[in-house]
């Protein structure tokens, strides 16, 4: 992704695009001659929203690109994503019609990903030139953090198992000078993670807690915890087939939460960093926790297993306590968590919660400004009561039978795990895009983290 933005300067004769509508391109076609006139009139070209039109020059190379765009005449911030697909090799620049040239240069890089680590690399380049009061830099450094969880999300888990997983929240530290441990297998129980160990040990690769810092002790503590479920089979209350097949993006919460801190680093914000990652696989062996079990937890809380496909949530449970301890000034937890949240809101707008009113509208704004869809739901605390146990301090699904508030029961299970913390903002993402759209391919997606990473940087920058 990176690669398709440049500087316009180092490009000799990019190919201009120009957003049209359907009323302006009469007067659009008229300032380019009587050769695009005849050209579009060939081509049936009537500037309809999303259609496009390569219009050459007369020596048959491409002289200028009209794009469709709606009547307001203010085309989506990502609508030259559509382009990279359809366009040929070669270098553009933006022309006339993009009142945002930041937005619409990253959602042209954004739409150039492809994860090609199992297959014959594409040859077609494109490239876009943008003007120098484009802060390339920091389109750069969101591009980087959006490809490191598309990328950890697409890969499967034969080559992402808790311990790549780990080593990958490791690796990214070290490149920044960030500092950190990973707790393997047994001493899972001796450091107090009674529920990471719980959910992982069935299976053959031992799991594992990464816990990372970045930053200096004196800054703003921000700490993000990541689901990192390598692959979700289910457990013993095992997933039909059709529900097991994207399980490899089970862990896509951590991929997110990687991405996102790649882009604080590399911003150098003026935060503390902490970074937490439980790496487990849900696997299905003789001693893979079962319904009915009752697990004791970091926070001291015992919990009765209603389901063990409900996994991410212990696991987070124990995270969650280990980040509050310290009471950081904001703690951000990432997840695929819940099908309850796409049957509610759909695949592209993923629900967060939070008790902080101030924050949730922090983040909203944030969201809508760079294009990154979020939507808050309620900490409806009188839905605490589905989590009743009978023989446990809590159950840690919906116990009513009703299968009612499926999100937001799992964001108040997790809501026990957080006391002292001054912010705290919980996030369950689907971390997958079904199909192509513009700055998003079909596949492994970043959600909230470029609003997240607005958000954080607005927030503390005073504070450098």
């Amino acid at each position: 992704m990176r690669e398709s933005l440049v500087r316009k300067s180092e490009m000799s004769a990019p190919t201009p695009i120009i957003a049209v509508t359907e009323s302006s391109l009469e007067g659009e076609l008229a300032g380019l001659g009587a050769h695009a006139v005849h050209w579009s009139s060939l081509n049936d070209f009537k500037g309809k929203p999303s259609s496009h039109l390569l219009v050459p020059d007369g020596g048959g190379s491409g002289a200028v690109v009209l794009l469709g765009v709606d009547e307001t005449g203010l085309p989506h911030p990502f609508v030259l994503g559509s382009l990279v697909k359809s366009l040929p090799a070669g270098d553009y620049c933006l022309g006339d019609g993009f009142p945002d040239p930041e937005q619409a240069a990253l959602g042209f890089a954004l739409s150039a990903y492809r994860f090609e680590r199992y297959v014959t690399p594409s040859k077609k380049v494109q490239r876009l030139g943008v003007s120098d009061d484009v802060d390339l830099d920091r389109i750069h450094i969101i591009l980087e953090g959006v490809q490191i969880a598309r990328d950890l999300i697409n890969t499967p888990a034969n080559d992402l198992g808790p311990e790549e997983l780990a080593a990958a929240v490791g690796d990214l530290f070290n490149r920044h000078g960030g500092t950190g441990s990973i707790i393997v297998g047994e001493e899972l129980l001796k450091e107090n993670f009674p529920m990471v160990h719980a959910v992982g040990r069935a299976s053959s690769r031992a799991p594992r807690l990464a816990d990372f810092t970045w930053g200096n002790a004196d800054d703003p503590k921000v700490t993000l915890v990541g689901k990192g479920v390598i692959f979700d089979t289910g457990g013993l209350n095992l997933k039909p087939g059709n529900s097991m097949s994207l399980m490899k993006k089970d862990m896509g919460g951590a991929g997110n939460v990687l991405g996102l801190a790649a882009m604080i680093m590399a911003s150098e914000l003026p935060v503390r960093l902490r970074v937490i990652v439980p790496c487990v696989e849900n696997a299905v062996s003789a001693n893979a926790f079962r319904p009915g079990d009752i697990l004791s937890s970091r926070k001291g809380l015992s919990v009765e297993i209603g389901n063990t496909d409900a996994e991410g949530r212990l696991i987070l449970g124990d995270a969650l306590t280990l980040a509050d301890e310290e009471s950081p000034d904001l703690l951000v937890d990432m997840a695929t968590l819940t099908g309850a949240a796409r049957v509610a809101l759909g695949p592209d707008l993923p629900p967060f919660y939070t008790h902080d009113d101030e924050l949730a509208e922090d983040m909203a704004v944030m969201a809508e400004a760079c294009s990154d869809p979020l939507w808050r739901l309620p900490l409806w605390q009188p839905y605490m009561k589905y989590l009743d146990s009978k023989v446990a301090d809590i159950n840690h699904i919906n116990t009513s039978g009703t299968g009612f508030a499926g999100s937001i029961t799992a964001a108040l299970f997790l809501s026990r795990f957080v006391e002292n913390s001054e912010s705290w903002i919980h996030f369950d993402i689907y971390g997958w895009t079904p199909s192509d759209r513009p700055g998003k391919p079909a596949g492994g997606e970043a959600q909230g983290i470029r609003g997240l990473f607005d958000l954080i940087a607005e927030r503390y920058a005073a504070k450098k």
